[in-house]
């Protein structure tokens, strides 16, 4: 049978801001997750050396395997094996991998509702049952281990994201103990995306390896480490599952690309430059949760960590996809439907992403200030 998936709405959205641009119209792109920011200079530098002299092939730098193994006791102090580390294009490789290592046409795999659109897409394309969870205030947006508690029969797995996109909310530490404790009890995989680990304004986020050492953890060089071009990221496997689950990733995505693998030891390594986009993007933060309740967006998810405002448009729509149409032609200002995010609520909702430049979300404010007073006829 062949798999059926919804469009990415977002792309629609920069299609339509790219055409504005073209006509020579003034756009803020805020409708995707991508730092504005270019590689750490240091790596960006390492490149052009590597370029020169290496021809570069099919590759997995152990290099980069340790420095990775580093970051985590660093950032975690948790001991890891760098073996255990598959290196892939991105995040997304090591998602389709991880599922397609782990299950069988037809299983299902939980998620939260709202959620990154390429969960339930993946599932779908590779014969998996998504069964999303509508998360809300009650729960911070994020799974609960009483939902999982609650589920009969248990589901095969479980993604969980925190931060997550598109709130941008935190799992505690308490209530991820307690998720991974359900899942070991009722023998439900865990699959833990953790991109946007290092963006966290309120406290750090915590990895799943402190409490399901058996789960797998993703993560990707194209947030914190503001890489989006280079096409990095990992896959960090249970120990004894490595060779079995690289046979997966080598066979249909070969290896991540050298030049990025060499760049990317250097970038883990460039903490206080990246530190300095994160000091922007908190600026940014504290200008739109400011902002935007003055202009009647005060239901807004708690943006905790990654880079997203994910407000509540209810009162102003009930077409998110259309309302993003209009105010990207009305203002300027590209920002992502919710119903990316959540088929089933996501029309009352619109994504901004604040991974810009501070000068670009002040002119944001600004266009939205006078848009919604035009709007409203003051």
């Amino acid at each position: 049978m062949r798999a059926t998936v919804e469009p990415f709405y977002a792309m629609e959205i920069s299609r339509l801001a790219h055409h504005l641009k073209g006509e020579g119209r003034s756009i803020l792109h805020m409708e995707f997750g991508q730092p504005s920011t270019g590689a750490p200079a240091k790596a960006i530098e390492l490149a052009h050396r590597i370029l020169d002299r290496d021809p570069m092939g099919y590759w997995d730098s152990p290099d980069l395997q340790a420095a990775l193994a580093k970051l985590y006791q660093r950032r975690y102090g948790q001991t890891v094996d760098p073996n255990r580390f598959i290196l892939t294009c991105g995040a997304s490789p090591a998602l389709v991998a991880a599922l397609a290592a782990n299950f069988t046409p037809g299983d299902r795999v939980v998620t939260a509702r709202p959620g990154y659109v390429a969960y339930r897409n993946v599932l779908k394309a590779l014969h998996l049952t998504p069964v999303e969870i509508g998360c809300g205030p009650e729960t911070r947006y994020q799974l609960a281990a009483r939902h999982l508690e609650e589920m009969n029969p248990a589901p095969a797995g479980v993604i969980v994201a925190s931060p997550a996109n598109p709130t941008g909310t935190i799992i505690a530490r308490g209530e991820l103990a307690r998720i991974a404790q359900v899942c070991r009890e009722r023998n439900i995989l865990m699959i833990s995306d953790e991109i946007y680990h290092g963006l966290s304004y309120i406290e750090p986020a915590e990895t799943i390896l402190a409490f399901a050492p058996r789960a797998y953890i993703i993560g990707s060089f194209s947030k914190y480490f503001s890489m989006v071009a280079w096409r990095l990221g990992w896959l960090l496997v249970p120990e004894g599952e490595t060779e079995r689950v690289r046979a997966f990733s080598a066979n249909m995505f070969l290896t991540a690309p050298s030049l990025s693998q060499h760049a990317g030891v250097v970038a883990l390594e460039a903490h206080d430059e990246l530190e300095g986009h994160m000091q922007v993007y908190r600026r940014n933060r504290d200008l739109l949760l400011a902002a935007l309740p003055k202009l009647g967006l005060d239901k807004i998810a708690p943006p905790d960590g990654a880079f997203y405002i994910y407000a509540d448009v209810r009162h102003l729509t009930d077409d998110s996809m259309a309302f993003c149409k209009r105010l990207v032609r009305e203002t300027g200002i590209a920002a992502a439907p919710g119903i990316d995010f959540d088929p089933v609520d996501g029309r009352h909702f619109i994504r901004f992403s604040f991974a810009v430049s501070t000068a670009e979300v002040e002119e944001a404010i600004a266009r939205l200030t006078r848009w919604f007073a035009q709007s409203s006829g003051g």
